[in-house]
């Protein structure tokens, strides 16, 4: 992962390289207020930029933040664990922040709705990107609604699909997780696309790689530090009494821990 970050990161800053063609600015501002491709002025409508705006805050900002909340924050610094379970803290803001990212990306949608394709391969491809990720962002919201009932020791049914793990707890986290990240990476892509191909300013390409390389520095740290720990876990503890406790957990990285090693790997609160 850490490769492909490396080359998208190293992508976005040859999109800022000006065109050989041109002459150089005199000031280092000129440089970063000068459209992509070298040309002398930007053009954009209305309707196009707060699109982009939208687009880039939910897709860039929100909806990455928030899927870091729900990998990495489940069990917050200072929380007793296992002695203290189920901190919401990581659910409220990550829900916050996807159904926020979502609205952002659907009135970005709407903005550009009736303006085309545009030309060249960068805004075909942008275009097609887009269609695709709200309704993967759709998608995810639809899933998270249909990811069935809680149950456990603190309620009085007990069952549930999450504390029994059920094929279709298992269904939606798979899917969830899966689908949310490939989302995002591709995201990154199309928003570049779209910085190509509306030939955008320099410092907005330079900002943004900036931004993306701090969210996957934070990623690296996070995972490193074995912070990405299964959510039945969190929730319930490492007891072996539990039904969840008993199947492999789900997804990419995540961690496992007994109350001897969490506190062992990040000591007392």
């Amino acid at each position: 992962m850490t490769h492909r970050c490396a080359c998208f990161i190293a992508l976005m800053a040859l999109l800022a390289v000006p065109a050989a063609a041109h002459a150089a600015p005199a000031q280092p501002w000129d440089w970063l207020l000068t459209p992509l491709s070298g040309a002398s002025e930007h053009h954009i409508a209305g309707r196009m930029a707060w699109h982009a705006r939208l687009m880039v805050l939910g897709w860039g900002v929100l909806l990455p933040l928030g899927a870091l909340a729900a990998r990495f924050f489940k069990i917050v610094p200072g929380q007793e664990w296992p002695h203290q379970l189920d901190n919401k803290t990581w659910w409220h803001a990550h829900r916050l922040l996807q159904y926020a990212g979502v609205l952002a990306m659907t009135a970005g949608l709407g903005l550009a709705w009736g303006f085309g394709h545009g030309h060249g391969t960068a805004a075909q491809v942008h275009a097609w990107l887009g269609w695709s990720l709200c309704i993967a962002g759709w998608v995810q919201v639809a899933s998270g609604l249909l990811r069935g009932g809680k149950g456990g020791p603190a309620d009085v049914r007990l069952r549930g699909d999450h504390y029994d793990m059920t094929r279709r707890r298992i269904g939606f986290e798979r899917l969830h997780k899966s689908l949310g990240w490939l989302a995002i990476a591709l995201a990154w892509v199309g928003i570049a696309l779209g910085l190509v191909a509306a030939d955008a300013p320099r410092w907005m390409a330079v900002v943004l790689a900036l931004w993306w390389s701090a969210l996957v520095a934070a990623f690296v740290r996070l995972q490193r530090q074995g912070r990405c720990i299964d959510t039945y876990q969190a929730i319930w503890g490492p007891g072996a009494a539990h039904p969840g406790n008993r199947r492999p957990a789900v997804g990419w990285g995540v961690r496992r821990y007994t109350a001897a090693a969490w506190r062992a790997r990040f000591g007392p609160p």
